[in-house]
């Protein structure tokens, strides 16, 4: 009976944990991976593509496409517009469509491969740095804009509309603030005056846009320079001293501020661009500001500076008392805590404006700039070279493996690293070469555009020397050389002539220099071989005068 027991319970827990794997084998259900709707958009003509919908990357790359071709009918069938009448859907959905590509253009630019390609939007992280990696969405932000102190968001969520496939459509909260961000970001009056031959895209701008970037560009360098001769001009009326200083010195920033200011101007009241050229000047704008604000304030402590040191100390040098020049010191150690601190600071403000705290803390980032400024006023000889190797990393000055001439000797630049450039000498030496020589320095690189170079070969013979034959001679081994091209730059000379000399200069256009030297020298060694052996009278020699007439002519003998 005991026995019987046991092995009842034991029978009992066996089915429980069947069941429990059971359970737990069994797929997970698909329930709250989207919003449930009866019907949508009932007033809109045609139908869905539910092809064009299964996620978030197919549903705006497709609105993109079509909104692009201004087919907006079909492009109004990604809204939810369940807050619309059926009557409203159908007149106010295209419109809606168009309003919102143009907010997306101007206002947000949306980079659609950022977006999720999974129907259910499940979020990739390979790293593990996301808490949420794994886990399904059925609704995502696309963008989030401010008009004024109000905040809108555009969101992407995912419907099952019936029995059909799930689809990702643009939510009705979205779709209400299409309208205030329209206000915002759509066309200004001035667009109402351009062609619409002119208002379609080409790449990532419009074709206006690429029109009125260069003039606006010119007219607000005008605009500067105006600026900058009026300050020119009323620092030249104040009386000389620490004002006409000040003012002189913030010419160029102030200049570049009132282009700052014009060009916001512009932007906010005139003329709407892309997302692209917007966000662009909206940084740009924000860090000439923030520069030109700095360099006037670090021009008038200089001013301050200048006018203490005239004052206080006088001319400084190591005749004056040692308390004066500790003075001065202190002086100018106080200008190098200003500027650091107004660095940190500005660099501060340059960041906040651009929302980079939303990915730095502000303390790590305040401790980072302290720590960059710290450096640089500690190892600028360093940076410099560093750098100026960025520098030539971008502009290409110079390249590894570019023959290039330092101080009258070829060289092949070997490497190029943060503080130094490597070069190897035609005689196989190494020349280490600080980098801020080619970036302050002008240098001939044999290898900038071309490699190919005209070279040319001299010889001193007699005034007797047939020319013609030589030329002849000269195109012949010219043309049998592998490394001397471009046959019809050959050119065969004379050059120069002195007494009863001549000078023969021969040219010729070569691959390289390199190889250029070789062809030179084994032409040269032919032609004086030739020369040599066919016309030993060619040579230079002196002449002894026993009559008028020139003995070496042949004419000229025979009648003797």
């Amino acid at each position: 009976m005991k026995k019987d027991w046991w092995w009842q319970w034991m029978l009992a827990a066996v089915l429980v944990l069947c069941s429990g794997l059971g359970l737990a084998a069994e797929p997970e259900s698909e329930e709250g991976l989207w919003y449930s709707v009866d019907t949508m958009n009932e007033g809109l003509p045609g139908k869905m593509d539910v092809a064009r919908l299964r996620t978030p990357r197919e549903a705006m790359r497709s609105f993109t496409e079509l909104t692009n071709g201004g087919d907006y009918k079909a492009a109004a069938h990604m809204l939810n517009l369940s807050d619309l009448s059926a009557t409203e859907q159908r007149t106010e959905g295209p419109t809606l469509a168009r309003e919102l590509a143009e907010v997306f253009r101007r206002g947000k630019w949306l980079n659609i491969s950022s977006l999720s390609g999974r129907r259910d939007a499940v979020i990739e992280d390979a790293s593990g740095k996301d808490a949420r990696a794994g886990e399904a969405r059925r609704d995502i932000e696309l963008a989030s804009l401010d008009v004024g102190s109000d905040a809108y968001d555009i969101r992407l969520a995912r419907y099952r509309i019936g029995e059909l496939e799930p689809v990702w459509m643009i939510t009705p909260e979205s779709v209400s603030a299409i309208k205030p961000l329209y206000a915002r970001f759509g066309p200004s009056r001035f667009e109402g005056y351009i062609p619409d031959r002119l208002k379609g895209s080409f790449g990532l701008l419009r074709v206006w846009e690429w029109i009125a970037i260069p003039v606006g560009v010119v007219s607000l360098w005008l605009v500067g320079k105006l600026v900058h001769l009026l300050i020119g001009a009323l620092a030249r009326k104040l009386p000389s001293g620490s004002p006409s200083i000040f003012v002189t010195q913030i010419q160029n920033p102030v200049a570049l501020i009132v282009i700052a200011l014009i060009t916001q101007m512009m932007i906010e009241y005139v003329v709407s661009f892309s997302a692209v050229v917007a966000t662009t000047l909206r940084v740009m704008l924000i860090a000439v500001m923030a520069w030109g604000v700095g360099a006037i304030a670090l021009r008038l402590i200089d001013t301050l500076m200048l006018h203490l040191t005239r004052h206080m100390v006088g001319q400084i040098d190591d005749a004056k008392p040692k308390d004066e020049r500790k003075l001065l010191t202190t002086l100018y150690a106080l200008r190098r805590v200003i500027i650091l601190i107004m660095v940190v600071a500005f660099t501060i403000y340059v960041l906040s404006q651009v929302q980079l705290f939303e990915t730095l803390g502000m303390s790590i980032l305040a401790s980072a700039s302290v720590l960059a400024v710290l450096v640089g006023v500690a190892g600028q000889a360093v940076l410099g070279n560093i750098l100026s190797s960025f520098q030539l990393s971008l502009a290409k000055p110079l390249r590894i493996g570019d023959l290039v001439m330092f101080e009258g000797q070829w060289c092949y630049v070997e490497g190029i690293f943060y503080t130094y450039i490597r070069l190897r000498v035609w005689n196989e030496r190494r020349l280490i070469v600080p980098v801020t020589y080619f970036a302050s320095k002008s240098f001939e690189n044999l290898s900038a555009k071309s490699t190919k170079e005209y070279r040319s070969l001299e010889l001193t013979l007699h005034l007797s020397a047939d020319i013609a034959t030589l030329r002849e001679q000269f195109l012949a081994f010219a043309k049998e050389e592998e490394n001397v091209i471009e046959h019809h730059k050959l050119m065969c000379s004379v050059t120069a002539q002195l007494g009863a000399t001549q000078t023969v200069t021969c040219f010729l256009m070569t691959t390289d220099p390199v190889s250029g030297w070789a062809a030179e020298a084994s032409i040269r060694e032919r032609l004086l071989a030739f020369i040599r052996d066919e016309h030993p009278d060619w040579w230079p020699r002196q002449v002894m005068v026993v009559s008028q007439q020139d003995i070496t002519r042949p004419d000229q003998l025979e009648q003797r």
